[in-house]
């Protein structure tokens, strides 16, 4: 069997979306979470997303619905076991092989928080069977998605099913505490080519079958004063700067990935507003594959 591509590039699309997708070449197409929770939505429609990507994708994910993994109320744990493994029966008749998601609210108490993440992610492993779970990094210590906090989880369910996805502008966010001091632009300055390569780093280890990036620029601003938030913008308009992340998207690649011939296949999900995902994604992956080109 041939080796599988070890690069794979796109963004999230839904049903109607796929033909845009193919004609410029995409070779990931993602499942959005709002196929998940949407009404109207039922299994005829992922089997025609599964059909129509068959022999154009090399790769097909999901992103999972917006529902905390966390909560003290059991009831509210039940509802969101029982809507996530739907989900994922879902995902694995549209032929995804990766479903994505939000690991969720960190509680009053982060350890208590992660015993409860990593119990209904252990439920998730046995209903996807061959699917693998990434869990996505977060921006604020009030959910849980810190590098650290996947570590452990993932040290809590002891499968080889789950997997790490970094989100890079969250990654930017919360490694240089934007999410209390609100200064990108002082931020900026420090997230050059070194960081990324090292924030690659810490995570390798817990990349499963996928060394999974996700990326957009954004914004932020505080509610209220005290309540900061993100808000994704068109490429090219917010922060982090691309020009270093792709120095070392290119560098890791090649270095600790493809010379090192590690099992792993790399993806590179861009994640901005929908208005401008088509340009944006080709912009990502040209800038990627430019700095790949130099140091071939």
């Amino acid at each position: 069997m041939a080796k599988k591509p070890i690069f794979d590039w796109g963004t999230y699309n839904g049903l109607s979306a796929l033909p845009n997708a193919m004609i410029i070449g995409m070779r990931l197409t993602e499942i959005p979470p709002r196929a998940f929770s949407r009404k109207g939505i039922d299994e005829d429609y992922f089997k025609k997303y599964g059909e129509s990507c068959k022999g154009v994708f090399t790769t097909v994910t999901a992103h999972g619905p917006y529902y905390s993994l966390t909560s003290k109320d059991k009831k509210v744990l039940k509802d969101v076991k029982r809507a996530m493994s739907t989900a994922i029966k879902m995902a694995k008749i549209a032929g995804a092989e990766v479903f994505n998601i939000h690991i969720g609210s960190a509680l009053d108490d982060r350890d208590e928080a992660i015993d409860i993440a990593a119990d209904m992610v252990k439920s998730l492993v046995k209903e996807g069977k061959d699917i693998t779970i990434t869990l996505e990094t977060t921006y604020s210590p009030k959910f849980l998605g810190s590098i650290e906090d996947i570590r452990a989880i993932i040290e809590k369910v002891g499968s080889d099913k789950i997997s790490i996805s970094l989100q890079l502008d969250n990654d930017f966010i919360r490694e240089f505490g934007i999410y209390k001091t609100g200064n990108f632009t002082a931020a900026n300055r420090e997230a050059n080519e070194k960081f990324w390569y090292n924030l690659f780093k810490k995570a390798l280890p817990l990349s499963k079958r996928y060394f999974s990036l996700r990326f957009s620029q954004v914004i932020g601003m505080y509610l209220r004063k005290r309540i900061f938030v993100k808000k994704r913008v068109p490429f090219g308009r917010g922060f982090p700067d691309s020009r270093p992340l792709a120095k070392a998207i290119a560098s890791f690649v090649l270095k600790e990935i493809y010379e090192k011939e590690l099992p792993l296949e790399v993806h590179l999900i861009y994640t901005g507003v929908p208005e401008t995902k088509i340009r944006d994604s080709i912009e990502l992956y040209s800038a990627v594959l430019s700095e790949i080109a130099e140091l071939l």
